[in-house]
């Protein structure tokens, strides 16, 4: 039982990423929700210019000492938002970044394989259940606080849960019937 384990794990994670990437690039449906900046050259200047070569994650208006309490006041007279920074240089799907991608999916996919042949399921619809209950746990995990604490547009958070729950209904197709328990 453990080698089919290990096989429906590594095999449901390789679906995995076949999937995301389809899903990604050929559907388009990675792009839902993102916009461009207008007069995105003036932008970038002003942030290359305050932020030169300091990567990070910042949040503006910046809260400062006082914390919450004057943070309203600033809302209410400033834009919010959160950024992802990366100075120039950066380079677009570097290899590292796939390998750490198809590792995570895989382990991902080992650990629902894992999770599913603790159970007591036998039937295929029941896998399957459980996976689909998996994907909609890990989809809200994350995407839900994004949504409500950041501001992550509706439609790109409704596609990113979609794609998350897709990913463990592929995992189970590929290692459901891997993992049928004999009688």
């Amino acid at each position: 039982m453990a080698k089919r384990i290990v096989l429906a794990g590594l095999l449901g994670g390789i679906a995995m990423f076949v999937w995301a990437s389809v899903a990604h690039i050929v559907t388009g449906l990675g792009a839902i929700g993102i916009q461009e900046i207008p007069n995105e050259k003036v932008v970038l200047g002003a942030m290359q210019l305050s932020l030169g070569q300091n990567h990070g994650m910042y949040i503006f208006p910046a809260m400062g000492r006082e914390g919450m309490a004057g943070y309203q006041a600033k809302l209410d007279v400033s834009p919010s938002g959160v950024l992802i920074y990366h100075p120039a240089g950066m380079k677009a799907m570097e290899p590292r970044q796939l390998v750490v991608e198809f590792l995570t999916e895989v382990i991902e996919a080992f650990l629902a394989v894992f999770l599913l042949a603790r159970t007591r399921i036998t039937g295929f619809g029941a896998g399957m259940g459980f996976m689909v209950l998996l994907g909609i746990l890990t989809a809200l995990s994350t995407n839900v606080s994004y949504w409500n604490w950041y501001g992550f547009p509706t439609s790109y958070t409704a596609v990113y849960m979609l794609m998350q729950a897709v990913n463990f209904v592929v995992v189970g197709l590929v290692a459901v019937p891997m993992l049928k328990k004999r009688a």
